[in-house]
């Protein structure tokens, strides 16, 4: 998600391309939602930095993620 509004992408090769098609689109978000839901005794939610040189990995996005898992409740492992 960015800002407010979802991003759907795919990797294609090495670069990650757009998802337009809605199908596509509804089967990504259920797949998280099932990830998110099934953890019975505990899960890690891996967020890596951010790397300026990869496209692909760009800050922004991996911050907005952290941002908002940090303000719904979830706890940092240190």
């Amino acid at each position: 998600m960015y800002g407010k509004k979802w991003i759907y992408q795919e990797f294609k090769g090495s670069k990650l391309q757009n998802i337009r098609q809605d199908i596509k689109k509804r089967y990504l978000i259920n797949a998280y939602r099932v990830l998110l839901t099934r953890a019975r005794q505990g899960f890690v939610i891996f967020i890596p930095n951010g790397d300026h040189e990869d496209k692909t990995r760009l800050g922004k996005y991996y911050d907005e993620t952290y941002n908002y898992l940090e303000k719904i409740g979830i706890e940092e492992l240190k």
